[in-house]
């Protein structure tokens, strides 16, 4: 289970997460819709520690992410601990990420071999598996610059899924793709869903959210403005900032765009490599809650 509890994240002046709640069951799908620069990407980011926090606390089943306590403090965690606690945190990005040199098998497979020590044929074994899962058992010995992007971000997909993770994260995963490709990657996503995978999914699809999550959460201004059952957020939204942002979507007024929260540099997008430990402040304050 994830659980958020009071997190805060600044970028300067710019305050992005602002006392975030939110926890996420086990074999459960939530959706995070928002407009772009709300909150949404960093949010995801802070879970699997390529963010920082500045405040809160992040578990997932129980296991404080990238801190240690000390009293009411966090602590950042040695890098070799970050990088095992990120195996456990899949994520999808909006770009593939994939290695150029590599073929889709090869990519699929060098996450489990480098970051948990999987022997090189058991590792490719079940990389075949995977890119079946998504599709692409004819794929496996191409390139990435021979696959379309809907394929490419597949191969993404398997990639995370290879190192076995609690909770995969997806940050707008087709918002990069040609609208014909979208429908290929949100059908993978689909059938994780009913495979009881434990999902987060960052999107602007918003039927697709109607029918694959089981929480949907809008957030606007780096808060959470409402919270529950598609059935409620999205047919029956009660504020107004809710229903703007849904008429904005059915519109077309309001398209995914590139992360604006804040940028990133580019050596932090690729969590299948092991050496790319996030720069965590000495500590963080513990939420009140946490504190006694």
């Amino acid at each position: 289970m994830v659980t958020v509890r009071g997190v805060r994240k600044s970028f300067g002046d710019l305050e992005v997460l602002r006392g975030i709640d939110l926890t996420v069951r086990p074999g459960e799908v939530t959706a995070i819709l928002g407009p772009s620069g709300s909150g949404k990407s960093t949010l995801l980011r802070t879970i699997n520690h390529l963010e920082t926090i500045d405040a809160g606390l992040i578990t997932l089943d129980g296991e404080v992410i990238g801190y240690r306590r000390e009293g009411n403090l966090l602590h950042e965690l040695p890098e070799r601990e970050v990088l095992r606690q990120r195996t456990q945190v899949g994520m999808v990005f909006q770009g593939f990420n994939l290695f150029a040199h590599m073929t889709a098998l090869q990519n699929v497979a060098e996450a489990p071999r480098r970051a948990l020590g999987v022997p090189k044929r058991i590792a490719e074994a079940r990389a075949r598996e995977l890119l079946a899962l998504v599709g692409l058992a004819e794929k496996t010995g191409e390139h990435p610059r021979r696959l379309s992007g809907g394929q490419q971000q597949r191969v993404a997909i398997a990639r995370a899924l290879a190192l076995d993770p609690k909770v995969l994260l997806f940050d707008e995963p087709t918002s990069a793709l040609d609208p014909e490709l979208v429908e290929e990657v949100l059908a993978v996503i689909r059938r994780l869903a009913r495979q009881g995978t434990t999902l987060m999914i960052v999107t602007h699809e918003i039927s697709f959210a109607r029918s694959v999550a089981d929480t949907v959460v809008f957030m606007d201004r780096g808060a959470i403005v409402e919270q529950g059952p598609p059935s409620a957020v999205i047919d029956h939204p009660a504020h107004d900032r809710t229903r703007s942002f849904l008429q904005r979507v059915r519109t077309g007024e309001e398209e995914p765009s590139p992360r604006q929260d804040a940028p990133a540099p580019a050596h932090r997008e690729d969590t299948t490599s092991p050496s790319h430990p996030a720069s965590i402040p000495t500590s963080v304050p513990r939420p009140a809650e946490e504190q006694s």
